[in-house]
């Protein structure tokens, strides 16, 4: 599975439109409204670049509300029942 975090600059007053536009996007598992830089946040989840690229370069960029992103891919995603198995290996 590939994951991947876009940070999203949108028109301010077209956050929650945008966000919802977003999720209804295929692979799009979250998005978040965040202070900083960028407006939203987009969580993205797919099975081979491909389906990446096509989220990303197609389906992201004909919402026009959006002026600006930045994709990032993740190598690897730590959660917190990964780290509790961590701690447990050995333990019984």
């Amino acid at each position: 599975m590939i994951q991947a975090i876009i940070l999203i600059k949108v028109e301010r007053t077209s956050i929650p439109r945008t966000a919802q536009q977003l999720l209804a996007i295929e692979g799009v598992q979250e998005v978040f409204s965040v202070t900083g830089e960028y407006d939203l946040v987009a969580m993205v989840r797919v099975r081979e670049y491909d389906s990446l690229a096509e989220v990303v370069t197609e389906k992201i960029a004909r919402i026009t509300t959006i002026q600006d992103t930045s994709t990032m891919v993740a190598f690897k995603v730590y959660s917190r029942e990964d780290l509790e198995q961590t701690w447990q290996i050995g333990v019984d």
